[in-house]
């Protein structure tokens, strides 16, 4: 399976995502917060970008399958 630079990208941010959300069920910090504000329109952007790449990392499962 050859993977491309999109894959890696949706991969980071997926990432980000849990690592942040890791932040908040553990220490109740959410650094998206810290960094972009409160529901600005770059953090609301970010979380929607984290949410579509999990979305996106389904598809991971389809191309994974060798049948």
């Amino acid at each position: 399976m050859k993977y491309n630079v999109f894959d890696y990208i949706v991969l980071t941010l997926v990432i980000v995502g849990a690592v942040n959300w890791g932040l908040i069920g553990f220490f109740h910090f959410d650094l998206v917060n810290v960094i972009f504000g409160n529901m600005t329109l770059i953090s609301r952007i970010v979380y929607a970008l984290v949410g579509l790449g999990g979305l996106y990392m389904i598809s991971f499962y389809m191309r994974n399958q060798e049948v």
